[in-house]
């Protein structure tokens, strides 16, 4: 996973789910980060998520992680180190925990204001990639000023 060039890679965020994965990528100058699509959780992630980090060369992979004290001792929390832990056998890239605290809330405002359709809006897989998108929003929001 190591490209040559550092503006051809780009950044993934992860938002795990019990049922379903949101997917967010960023633009390979890592300004912008957009909602990509839902996978189902299923015995295919893995292998989705992996062609997905070669095809769209993935230098970086943020994972959502909840930070959230309701979430404390909470199955989703070892289901996400898990996650973490089995991708890192097969890809050589930054696996990096980000607080996805509100990431949820912030995004369903946006599915509010850019899907006119109401029933289209009820679909929970663009809110989880929606979610994803938050999170690398806010970590690139992160990373970039830190780098100025």
């Amino acid at each position: 996973m190591n490209n040559s060039n550092q503006f051809e890679d780009r950044y993934m965020a992860v938002d795990y789910g019990k049922r379903r994965v949101g997917i967010a990528l960023s633009d390979p100058l890592k300004t912008f980060a957009y909602p990509y699509l839902t996978l189902k959780n299923d015995n295919k992630l893995l292998e989705n998520i992996i062609n997905i980090i070669k095809e769209k060369s993935v230098s970086t992979l943020i994972l959502g992680f909840p930070n959230d004290s309701k979430f404390n001792n909470s199955s989703i929390i070892n289901d996400i180190i898990k996650f973490k832990e089995k991708l890192l056998k097969f890809v050589n890239l930054s696996i990096q925990f980000y607080d996805e605290s509100y990431s949820s809330k912030i995004a369903q405002k946006k599915v509010i204001e850019s899907v006119t359709k109401r029933k289209k809006r009820r679909d929970k897989s663009i809110l989880d990639m929606h979610s994803a998108a938050v999170i690398l929003f806010e970590y690139l929001n992160q990373y970039n000023n830190k780098s100025e």
